[in-house]
């Protein structure tokens, strides 16, 4: 075919009917603007409504379900979700259509020269999408996805300093003043000034020349944007695996929403951008890019059993209320703590309340006072400390597992990190403020450096996190329990010594402790063979209870434990009745009196303090015990079994072996002068020889005869020979 052929030829200047151009985008807003006009539930228009009420509140903003929108027209939801870039400004480009019928009904878009003044006071109106549509995981976003819209559960990990995004650019030419408006598309894509001048050629007196567009920053229309870092949540993430991250921008009323630590539910379109070090040109491939999501729902758990809280259905509910009123709740609740672990019933029955908690207050003043329960296992190897904490992890509903060695203050509380893009400082939280509202794990908490213990300190009693570090000066909340599992300073506890010689830490510490546990490893023959037969029946797998304890029968599943708990959190908040006040009042006196007497007698301060703390200590103690049978009040009952647990942990660890002790002390001391006056220095004597001389004639222990051969050998007075048989007196 040739074009000198005397013929006139056509070539269609505009797309054909069926192809989505101009026609099918004023179809898809016209059906927008009918679903903001029309839908409605019985007789309420909803939308309709509540861009009325937003707008009268100068909140130009429409929260638009999805659910309504397919129960509206399945089709357009179903575009909306496979083409959220595209669909998304028609969607607003509806919604100010509306709002501007709202706001000037006597004006339609049939009078444009009347409306368009008018136009320019209607602001562009913000469409925030929510959904119950099952969220995605970050680890399975993948390329499939890009340009979707896609719901992301998550910790917020990060959050910028507020941005201005222009949306609408005015430039200006150098030359001729020529004015020329450029509306930016949304994201990180960027915009393409002119380099040719737009302006008339006739108008012109000098060609302008190439690139001649300035911006007029004064006259552009800006919108707020923040830059987000999503996290996994932690029980979200396999075994052995980094928590993925990826970032968000949110704009406009998404701005400020969230402060790092917070778990939210992200709606958002999955789009892509360039790297600024690929845009350089590097040498790396050309078409990779970075993925991001452009916010468009936000969902925060402002309270974290709130989301819990709203999916109970109604047998979960009426099951959990004769779970309640069973008279045995305690016991069973307890048992069902770890029952692979022999014995222990206190510390499971402690680690009960601190799963329950108690009720947080926040007083005229402003001071708040925790109801979290901060337990510490302090104890011999081998007895099962670590085992309960990984229990804890897997029961509580939200929980952080920590090793101390592990473990620096940064990464416990929060650290201040620089963005490689923007060089911008931002915080990032640590463990105890992701597990904001659950519980924190830490094992071998001896092991911690001291500097990185003082870091916990503030977050343990007033449970707000303080950072002031490169021009950051903020508060993160970290409404957390901690349990703790740590040794004592020569690996196993020594009776020989105090407990404060035992245990290495500060009285600062220990006083926001409400338990402290010394779990001893004593050898005791009766109960090391149930010991030995409970053990062997867990590693045979057997469901026969050899142990004479009664059948594991009606134990709670960790699921449903799980469950409990966070219904206990969310439905009850007990408070103590006059007279539990008064029995706790007149108790705690007394146990200030015993802990002086205690004092005296040693002649020395109690490395275990006993304060004002141990007081609220043992009314939380009471309110989740009252918390577990969901019950409004704290009764008598209750204060009876916290001061008992009280005084079977911390008061237990005040006195511990006061008495023996001293014996003990006093008759390895005899021993001591009487060896020496028996062995001159450069004689020697059969180990056996001394068994037979102060053991059996002059009545002392085995033990105290070990013990005082034993510091008189670190003190190099005498030495074992042969194989410990024989003792040398070697000096003085």
């Amino acid at each position: 075919m040739s074009f000198d052929l005397a013929r006139i030829f056509t070539a269609s200047v505009l797309p054909p009917s069926d192809a989505p151009g101009n026609e099918s985008k004023v179809e898809i807003e016209d059906s927008f603007r009918d679903f903001i006009l029309e839908f409605r539930i019985d007789s309420d228009f909803i939308y309709r409504d509540q861009l009325r009420e937003n707008l009268l509140i100068k909140r130009s903003l429409l929260n638009v379900d999805m659910a309504h929108l397919i129960l509206y027209n399945e089709d357009l939801a179903h575009k909306l979700a496979n083409e959220p870039g595209e669909l998304l400004p028609l969607f607003e480009n509806a919604v100010r259509d509306v709002a501007k019928r709202i706001i000037y009904p006597g004006n339609t878009s049939v009078q444009p020269e009347q409306s368009t003044p008018e136009v320019k006071e209607v602001p562009s109106c913000q469409v925030l999408l929510s959904s119950n549509a099952n969220p995605l995981p970050i680890r399975e976003l993948d390329a499939t996805y890009i340009s979707k819209l896609v719901r992301i559960p998550g910790i917020v990990i990060g959050a910028s300093t507020l941005s201005s995004k222009a949306t609408v650019l005015h430039l200006m030419c150098k030359q001729c003043n020529h004015i020329k408006r450029l509306v930016i598309g949304g994201g990180f894509s960027g915009v393409q000034i002119p380099r040719e001048c737009d302006s008339p050629q006739e108008e012109r007196e000098i060609k302008c020349p190439k690139d001649p567009y300035i911006i007029v920053h004064e006259k552009c229309t800006f919108v707020d944007q923040q830059t987000l870092k999503l996290q996994e949540a932690p029980d979200m993430v396999p075994v052995g695996e980094l928590p993925r991250h990826i970032v968000l921008t949110a704009d406009r009323y998404l701005t400020n929403k969230v402060v790092p630590g917070s778990r939210c539910t992200i709606m958002g379109i999955y789009s892509i951008y360039q790297g600024k070090a690929q845009a350089k040109g590097s040498g790396k491939a050309v078409a990779i890019r970075n993925p991001y999501i452009r916010v468009v729902g936000l969902q925060v758990d402002s309270d974290h059993n709130s989301k819990d809280a709203s999916t109970f259905t109604v047998e979960e509910e009426e099951e959990f209320l004769a779970l309640s009123r069973h008279p045995r709740l305690y016991e069973i609740f307890a048992n069902s703590i770890a029952p692979s672990i022999f014995g222990n019933g206190d510390i499971k029955k402690a680690i009960a309340c601190l799963l329950i908690g108690g009720s947080k207050k926040i007083l005229p003043d402003g001071i708040r006072l925790r109801g979290d329960i901060n337990v510490l296992l302090l104890g011999d190897p081998g007895t099962a400390k670590s085992q309960f904490l990984k229990f804890v992890e897997k029961v509580a509903p939200i929980a952080i597992y920590t090793s101390g060695k592990g473990s620096s203050a940064a990464g416990l509380t929060a650290s201040v990190q620089r963005d490689s893009a923007t060089r911008e400082f931002y915080l990032e939280g640590g463990a105890m403020v992701l597990a904001d509202g659950g519980v924190v794990c830490i094992d071998e908490f001896d092991k911690m450096r001291d500097e990185d213990r003082v870091a916990i300190h503030e977050a343990m009693e007033q449970q707000t996190i303080s950072i002031a570090k490169a021009g950051i000066t903020t508060i993160l909340n970290s409404r957390t329990s901690v349990l703790a599992a740590a040794n004592p300073i020569f690996g196993r506890y020594d009776d020989m010594k105090t407990p404060g010689e035992n245990i290495d830490f500060q009285t600062t510490i220990l006083s926001r402790f409400d338990m402290i546990f010394i779990v001893r490893d004593d050898h005791n023959e009766k109960r090391d063979l149930l010991m030995a037969k409970h053990v062997m029946n867990i590693h045979m797998n057997s469901t026969s209870t050899a142990i004479g304890e009664e059948e594991q029968v009606g134990e709670i599943p960790i699921d449903k434990m799980k469950r409990y708990i966070s219904y206990c959190k969310s439905k009850c908040a007990p408070r103590l009745s006059p007279e539990a006040a008064e029995k706790l009042s007149s108790h705690f006196v007394s146990i200030r009196k015993q802990v002086r007497q205690v004092e005296q007698d040693a002649n020395e301060r109690s490395s275990i303090p006993i304060t004002v703390r141990q007081l609220e200590a043992i009314v939380r103690i009471t309110e989740a015990l009252a918390k577990l049978q969901l019950s409004p009040v704290a009764r008598e009952e209750h204060v009876d079994e916290a001061i008992r647990l009280f005084l079977a942990s911390t008061m237990d660890a005040v006195g511990q072996g006061a008495g023996s002790r001293q014996e003990l002390v006093e008759e390895v001391t005899k021993i001591e002068a009487e060896l020496k006056r028996r062995l001159p220095i450069g004689w020697s004597t059969s180990y056996q020889t001394l068994v037979r001389e102060f053991i059996t004639g002059k009545g002392y222990t085995q033990h105290a005869l070990d013990k005082a051969l034993m510091v008189l050998e670190r003190r190099d007075t005498i030495q074992f020979r042969h194989q410990r048989s024989n003792v040398y007196r070697s000096g003085v």
